[in-house]
């Protein structure tokens, strides 16, 4: 059963197509509020805006350009889809379930299911992990800097 890796081939290249993509789309972010115009009349957003844009694709290819897919054998780094995609789904999870499910239960769903990215996966470790990080979070945005986060789920508290 191979596991499908992709693998980055330049660590470099790697790295800077992320701070290329990165720049440029905080620059096609940024430009619009200033006017932008036409190609004929140029306002003072278009030249960041049509830079960001091709700093953006120039990025992407040297991205691109630098993963590879396969056996990951060599120098660089591999990450496997399964872990990616298991980490990040936990996160936008978080993001959805936080209201109606409050941070307690929230949190701890976005610890176990980032956990299972590991290989090395225990249940009774991710548990204690979520327990420690929900107390750190508790202390932290609720205690100290009174986030106006919903701690409880909804169905317990009534709120929706």
């Amino acid at each position: 059963m191979a596991k499908s890796l992709i693998h980055i081939k330049n660590t470099k290249d790697f790295y800077a197509g992320l701070v290329f993509i990165f720049f440029g789309a905080a620059s096609m972010v940024i430009a619009p509020r200033y006017q932008i115009g036409t190609a004929a009349r140029m306002g003072p957003g278009y030249f960041p805006f049509v830079l960001g844009g091709m700093l953006t694709i120039l990025g992407l290819v040297i991205l691109s350009r630098s993963i590879s897919r396969g056996k990951g054998e060599g120098k660089g780094i591999s990450f496997s889809k399964k872990q990616t995609v298991l980490v990040l789904s936990s996160v936008i999870l978080f993001g959805f379930l936080l209201r109606p499910l409050g941070l307690l239960l929230s949190t701890i769903i976005l610890v176990l299911i980032s956990s299972m990215a590991s290989y090395e996966f225990k249940m009774r470790v991710a548990l204690l992990n979520a327990f420690i990080l929900l107390i750190i979070v508790l202390i932290i945005f609720v205690y100290l800097l009174k986030f106006q986060i919903p701690v409880w789920p909804s169905f317990l508290t009534g709120r929706t």
